[in-house]
């Protein structure tokens, strides 16, 4: 089954007054790599977040970003910063002094200083709240593995027409090479004759010949070796496995095999369907980069 590298999936939870929203990205990348962006509250449970992605996901670049809320305001408190106000009071005194002045401080202005009151929270058992976190994470794991095999299915899909295309023209290639002695053949036939008309021919000298080339143009192994390659390629699209690198491997041994080809054969057809041949796999290599 072919798996594409790109995805997004999304998944959110209220349970009782907290919220949790997970969202997942992947790209292409030739090895796995997950970058965990999650609050600072949640680092303990990145090895497990970790773990969950990768019993997912064999092989991309992989983003998580996990938001988390507590909707209960009943655990909020307001705390005075005592050290930062202190400081300040003892700031404006020493002013006051060196002025020589008597201004008294206005309380209104440590309302607008940063920090100068403190926004506490209860803390939250964060081993009671992982269960919820992780089926989000679940959740959104699996959003992004469905849009992972669907946007498969359309490459394969792809992958299938030009595996077809490229057999068509293997066949079309193996009946041109079965005629091209024959066609060898008479060609030097008709070009001795022209340049000796009045001399007889030495079929044993020209059987020669006619066979030296067929030996130095065979192409039957090079047609073989790629046919098989196509069938390991359709195989290897079945498999429920990290196959990218593998595809990839063989699109360059297919490739491999249609350069001999068309150094071999010295025939126009057969140059041509090699080049349409190459164009294919070409288009091909592209779209498996994106395959898991």
């Amino acid at each position: 089954m072919l798996k594409s590298m790109t995805a997004y999936g999304r998944a959110e939870s209220s349970q009782g007054t907290m919220e949790f929203i997970a969202e997942l990205r992947s790209g292409n990348s030739r090895y796995r790599e997950i970058i965990p962006r999650i609050p600072q509250s949640l680092q303990q449970f990145e090895d497990r977040i970790r773990s969950i992605i990768s019993s997912r996901l064999k092989r991309g670049r992989i983003e998580i970003s996990i938001q988390i809320k507590d909707n209960d305001d009943k655990g909020l408190s307001l705390e005075l910063n005592r050290p930062l106000i202190k400081a300040y009071i003892n700031i404006f005194n020493e002013l006051n002094k060196e002025l020589g002045c008597k201004q008294p401080i206005d309380l209104s202005f440590f309302s607008q200083l940063k920090d100068a009151i403190i926004i506490k929270q209860d803390s939250v058992d964060l081993e009671e709240i992982w269960p919820d976190l992780k089926d989000v994470i679940d959740s959104a794991a699996l959003a992004l593995d469905t849009m992972r095999i669907n946007e498969g299915k359309a490459l394969e899909r792809d992958f299938l027409e030009r595996l077809n295309n490229i057999a068509r023209y293997i066949d079309e290639i193996r009946d041109r090479a079965n005629v091209i002695v024959e066609d060898y053949l008479d060609k030097l036939t008709r070009r001795i004759q022209k340049l000796i008309e009045d001399v007889e021919i030495n079929e044993d000298r020209l059987v020669q010949e006619v066979a030296f080339m067929a030996e130095r143009s065979d192409i039957t192994e090079e047609l073989i070796r790629i046919e098989s390659h196509l069938e390991q390629f359709r195989n290897y699209m079945n498999q429920d496995d990290v196959i990218g690198r593998r595809l990839d491997f063989l699109l360059q041994e297919i490739n491999r095999e249609v350069n001999t080809i068309g150094s071999k054969a010295g025939d126009s057809l057969i140059s041509q369907r090699a080049v349409e041949i190459k164009a294919e796999l070409e288009k091909l290599r592209e779209q498996i980069q994106n395959v898991e």
